[in-house]
């Protein structure tokens, strides 16, 4: 848990990290709406190549973002039982028992598992170069069209930011609860199913509790430095896009128009 990079902001000079935040969620919309859209592997493969690039001028390890990977092993699983048991179409390729696996079960469950990775992998990107600030000055830019409605933007703005923020804040207080019941005599490892679950259930009341702890003191903090929802506020960090900003936009558009080609020809 301790690698894990999802929702975490890296501090480090890069090409992504001096991005505009604005054209880093653009692009993110874009090419989350990518993944969803071809059924071709070259398309993926695509996406993945562009991904893979925006990765290394991030300057992140790729085994970095791996470990963010490692949760979804379990949903893996999970999918692919659950496709076994319920598609029944396409050639037969071996069989399990008396269960049948066949070519469409386990295709299906490629689709899925390849599409969170690539949208895990996007997601990461923008929360681990993208300041917390900067991130809610971008998605309030975003819905500012809504405040016609008197939507409150900055105030959604604000609650995205920090529920991203609090992700690792999170894995960090359950891996400090797991030290110190583990020093208890508490086995996470070892012993049959129901025990196992009986440990991790012990996590949920202690972590609830720290949760809502952090929460309050957050808020107090937000309060002491004269935080109020609502009021008008200048900004002391103008936001400005630059020729790069528009280079990137470009490049999403592209990846999004070739997914949507592909979807038609491929």
């Amino acid at each position: 848990m301790n690698n894990l990079v999802f929702g975490k902001y890296i501090p480090i000079d890069s090409f992504m990290h001096r991005l505009d935040p604005r054209a880093k969620l653009i692009g993110l919309f874009l090419m989350i709406a990518a993944v969803f859209i071809p059924k071709s592997w070259w398309a993926f493969l695509m996406i993945a190549v562009v991904e893979l690039i925006a990765l290394l001028l991030a300057k992140i390890g790729i085994r970095m973002i791996a470990q963010s990977f490692k949760p979804m092993i379990v949903m893996m699983i999970f999918l692919l039982v659950i496709n076994v048991l319920t598609l029944h179409t396409g050639e037969l390729l071996f069989m399990i028992g008396s269960v049948p696996v066949h070519h469409d079960a386990i295709f299906n469950t490629l689709f899925v598992v390849v599409r969170l990775l690539l949208m895990i992998s996007i997601t990461t990107l923008l929360t681990a170069t993208t300041k917390p600030l900067d991130l809610t000055l971008g998605i309030e830019w975003i819905l500012k069209p809504l405040e016609v409605f008197r939507f409150p933007t900055h105030e959604i703005a604000m609650m995205v930011s920090i529920a991203l923020r609090f992700i690792p804040t999170i894995i960090e207080e359950t891996m400090r609860i797991m030290n110190a019941q583990k020093s208890r005599g508490v086995d996470f490892e070892n012993g049959s199913l129901s025990q196992k679950i009986t440990s991790i259930l012990s996590l949920i009341v202690p972590l609830f509790s720290v949760a809502f702890e952090r929460a309050y003191e957050l808020a107090d903090a937000m309060e002491a430095r004269g935080y109020v929802p609502g009021a008008e506020r200048t900004r002391y960090h103008i936001l400005k896009f630059h020729l790069a900003d528009y280079l990137f936009i470009l490049i999403c558009i592209a990846v999004f128009a070739a997914s949507i080609l592909s979807r038609i020809f491929l």
